[in-house]
């Protein structure tokens, strides 16, 4: 049996059910939109604007933030000294003053030489091995254990990559020159260096050249050279001494007041989060365009390259592990994190050893002798 369709109704009828979906469609979008509030958060810097690429970061992340949430969660960027001093940005997430920072862990050893791990610490990961233990190898959720005491989460937000050595006034050629020297250095490193002689200052990044001008201190390390060059130490110091032992791949972190983070809506949790790793992979990318050319250009400029002497590194590495040893036995903190930390270090090594090392090796080599 046939039925004879009437067009024009067929078409009417079609008609109205495609307006109907699209009004639908046209009223859900509002409608999820108004589920979700609009927040206004503040972030205090640990770092000041003039260097643009570490305090970057926060830049970054807001804007995505901003972007992916259409404008429903925005977080304005103050530079470190604007709400808080710098080294007053964890204490300023914990008591609600603001509700995200995005500083060094290690800048709070004084706290507990804990937050260093989540950051950088003396012979510890590169970059690379450094993203992969805080995202994929539990170091992360290992931190945010241990933050929790303190108020806070931790998110990755910014990496540099090796750092170097630092500037001197005077050649370094054994331990025997680093005795007595006056330097700003921060974190474990810091406890390290006390130990091979050097009396260790903790200066935030803008006040580093008054301190070397006035003769306060006699050495200096930061980041690498863009930054350095910006900051203009090599006016003073004209020795710069590579590597940092001491931080191989520093992750610069979000701290973010817990309560606050546990609050939000889950689409709003997974865009910071996607905001924190955008934030993270481009500064490292930055460091290494910027580096590059800032290199060349201290180079030019009369900077004298040298590599930190054999018996530095080698006696900086046994402090380092008798350190670790004794935070491991006194410090109930770092021994929930350390050994993982450990463990996962010396296995990552051997991996890297075998294609990455290689192939660096390798290339750096024959590129170096001209081929």
């Amino acid at each position: 049996m046939t039925h004879k369709i009437d067009r024009r109704s067929f078409l009417t009828k079609t008609a109205i059910g495609g307006a109907a979906t699209a009004a639908a469609a046209t009223l859900a979008a509002p409608a999820i939109a108004q589920e979700l509030p609009t927040l206004r958060w503040r972030l205090t810097s640990g770092f000041p604007n003039n260097l643009d690429t570490i305090y970057g970061g926060a830049v970054v992340m807001a804007e995505a933030l901003s972007k992916i949430t259409e404008g429903r969660f925005q977080i304005q960027v103050f530079q470190a000294g604007e709400l808080v001093p710098g080294a007053q940005a964890l204490d300023a997430v914990k008591g609600g003053t603001v509700e995200i920072a995005h500083t060094c862990g290690y800048y709070f050893t004084g706290k507990n030489p804990a937050f260093a791990i989540g950051s950088t610490i003396p012979f510890g990961l590169n970059a690379r091995q450094q993203n992969a233990w805080l995202y994929h190898g539990g170091g992360n959720e290992l931190y945010d254990e241990f933050l929790a005491d303190y108020g806070v989460v931790g998110k990755p937000g910014g990496g540099t990559g090796a750092q170097m050595g630092g500037w001197f006034r005077k050649e370094i050629n054994s331990v025997a020159d680093l005795k007595g020297i006056k330097m700003r250095i921060a974190g474990v490193a810091g406890e390290v260096m006390s130990r091979l002689g050097v009396v260790p200052q903790q200066l935030p990044g803008g006040d580093i050249y008054p301190a070397l001008e006035r003769g306060t201190i006699d050495a200096a390390e930061w980041v690498g050279p863009y930054d350095d060059e910006r900051l203009g130490f090599y006016q003073i110091a004209p020795y710069y001494y590579y590597p940092a032992y001491w931080e191989g791949g520093l992750t610069i972190h979000f701290y973010i007041n817990k309560g606050q983070y546990e609050a939000l809506p889950e689409p709003y949790k997974v865009a910071l989060d996607t905001a924190c790793k955008a934030a993270n992979i481009n500064m490292q990318a930055l460091y290494d365009v910027k580096n590059t050319t800032a290199i060349r250009s201290l180079v030019g400029k009369g900077v004298q390259l040298r590599p930190l002497p054999r018996d530095v590194m080698d006696a900086a590495y046994k402090a380092t592990f008798e350190l670790y040893e004794e935070y491991n036995a006194s410090n109930p903190a770092w021994a929930k994190i350390y050994p993982a930390w450990k463990k996962f270090r010396d296995e990552s090594f051997e991996w890297f050893r075998v294609a990455e090392y290689s192939y660096d090796s390798y290339v750096y080599t024959a590129q170096a002798s001209g081929k």
